[in-house]
């Protein structure tokens, strides 16, 4: 798929730039102007771990919380052997609100709404009996392998300042950078977990954060519109995890996310 967009989009930029014509409609001098754009992201945690992240976790006495004092319950975990966060796949749609500044600099704000899960792995040693290997299960009932999704939906509003380089025929190549803030608007159901086992307990994130972005990209003209490609980074600026007593979030000390977003923008 990616290999696809590439040739596509070369295809595009090499017509374009062979052309002489002044297209576009005229959408660089207008003073405002708007559109719409398409995004596919890939979302992961920057991890943090906290000192004793792995520790055994027992259940508490009254069963609503987990303690790491072998005394109060039964064992819930064995002894945790990493924590990750494979990349994840979304998308969002969004709008753009694009204002000239001068001939090289725009400012943009570029609400969307964006789809997209996250991923924490945690994987437990195995223990004294060797684990099947048909099964994420050790022989005495341990999970030896847990994956957490985050289930998200997100309305973003993205700021940026555009710099771009002199137009070349139907061509111009840009940096962007700036802030956004984030607000998940997803059902409170996803995150409802009161009564559950500590094993089925949920990895809550916090519903509002701010994060900073930065990329490139190209302006392509076409006769009517132009088209943008762009890849950006993002990555929140403070610790996204709601840190509530369980054994998803204890060994955590902080997490941070990180998308990778391409982009096409239409205006």
């Amino acid at each position: 798929m990616i290999k696809k967009l590439s040739l596509i989009i070369s295809f595009l930029t090499i017509s374009n730039i062979a052309f002489a014509q002044n297209w576009g409609g005229g959408v660089d001098d207008e003073d405002l102007h708007f559109g719409f754009s398409f995004q596919y992201i890939s979302a992961e945690y920057k991890i943090l771990k906290a000192a004793n992240w792995r520790n055994v976790f027992y259940e508490t006495a009254d069963g609503n919380g987990v303690t790491y004092n072998s005394a109060d319950g039964r064992q819930v975990t064995q002894y945790m052997r990493a924590i990750s966060s494979p990349p994840s796949a979304g998308f969002g749609l969004g709008f753009v609100v694009n204002r000239r500044i001068s001939e090289n600099f725009d400012l943009r704000a570029t609400p969307s709404l964006i789809f997209s899960d996250r991923i924490m792995r945690y994987e437990y040693e195995p223990g004294p009996e060797t684990a099947s290997p048909t099964t994420s299960f050790t022989s005495a009932g341990f999970q030896t392998s847990i994956d957490k999704k985050v289930q998200a939906t997100m309305f973003e509003i993205p700021l940026s300042l555009k710099i771009k380089s002199n137009r070349l025929n139907n061509f111009r190549a840009y940096w962007i950078g700036g802030a956004k803030y984030s607000m998940d608007i997803a059902s409170k159901k996803k995150t409802f977990d009161e009564g559950q086992s500590p094993i089925d307990k949920l990895l809550k994130n916090k519903r509002n954060y701010l994060s900073y972005e930065t990329g490139i990209g190209f302006d392509l003209y076409f006769e009517y519109f132009k088209m943008s490609p762009e890849i950006k980074v993002s990555y929140s600026m403070n610790d996204i995890l709601q840190h509530d007593n369980t054994v998803f979030a204890n060994p955590l000390d902080k997490t941070k996310l990180r998308h990778f977003t391409f982009s096409l923008f239409f205006e």
